[in-house]
């Protein structure tokens, strides 16, 4: 697979100080996301039914929410998700970074032949009754999502699924890939799913690097390293970690919206 590398977002890397709330992979659970940055202390003015929802959100101290990508597939709205991401980044009142699923699925808005597996026919079936400018809004605001964000004078690094310690602040087709797949073997495991390593073992930056991309039950902390993928879309929980008080806020999944072997 060949894997674009754009120039980073001017607002990339920067020294941008929060605070933020960082969000694990939503996966279409916009109902979840919603209750999670109410819970948060967000204003949010919704604007049209679910499914077909417009956003209006703003944090009366000014936090600032970070998506961590995989944005899309599995759960039952993706498009109101993709309309709260865009609002957020669109307006400054937040960021997000690219996910392995959100690029699959730019690919397959852009007429490329992508495995119609891993949860992309939910977002397919969902875009079929949104009109083709939304398609490309979704598309164009994808391509520009940076693969990583630098953040807190360089004391704070976000990625879908993490950065070593040498790639921080650096946009290539290298660090495209890793931080939306994380390292893997090139092996399957019994389930046909992608075997990865634990990267954050080797891990010895100062920057905290916190990522999602890897659901577990609990959050897991290492070397510095923290992922809060708890598998929302799984029946899980969708979490938050607030920076820099580093404190955790979660809301549990309305119901379990897509099996995985590797779950539970």
């Amino acid at each position: 697979m060949i894997l674009r590398a754009p120039p980073p977002a001017p607002d990339a890397f920067h020294g941008d100080t929060g605070p933020f709330d960082l969000i694990g992979d939503v996966h279409g659970c916009a109902g979840e996301l919603e209750t999670l940055l109410q819970q948060l202390g967000y204003r949010l003015d919704m604007d049209g039914p679910a499914g077909r929802r417009d956003y209006e959100i703003e944090h009366p101290e000014g936090r600032k929410p970070v998506l961590l990508g995989d944005l899309v597939d599995r759960g039952p709205r993706t498009p109101d998700v993709m309309r709260l991401a865009m609002h957020l980044v669109g307006s400054g009142r937040g960021y997000c970074v690219v996910g392995n699923h959100d690029d699959k699925f730019r690919r397959w808005l852009a007429g490329r032949k992508v495995a119609i597996s891993h949860g992309i026919q939910t977002t397919i079936e969902q875009f079929e009754n949104e009109p083709d400018a939304f398609h490309g809004e979704v598309a164009r605001f994808i391509d520009a999502l940076p693969s990583h964000l630098v953040l807190d004078r360089g004391a704070l690094v976000v990625a879908h699924a993490g950065v070593h310690a040498d790639m921080h602040g650096e946009e290539s087709s290298r660090v495209r890939a890793f931080a939306m797949y994380g390292e893997v073997t090139g092996e399957r495991d019994r389930h046909g799913l992608p075997v990865r390593r634990d990267w954050a073992r080797r891990y010895s930056g100062e920057a905290t690097v916190v990522h999602g991309h890897v659901a577990e039950p609990e959050i897991r902390e290492r070397n510095n390293v923290v992922c809060v993928d708890t598998g929302c879309v799984f029946g899980g929980q969708l979490t938050a970690m607030r920076w820099p008080e580093r404190e955790i806020v979660q809301v549990p999944a309305e119901q379990t919206w897509f099996s995985s072997p590797r779950w539970g």
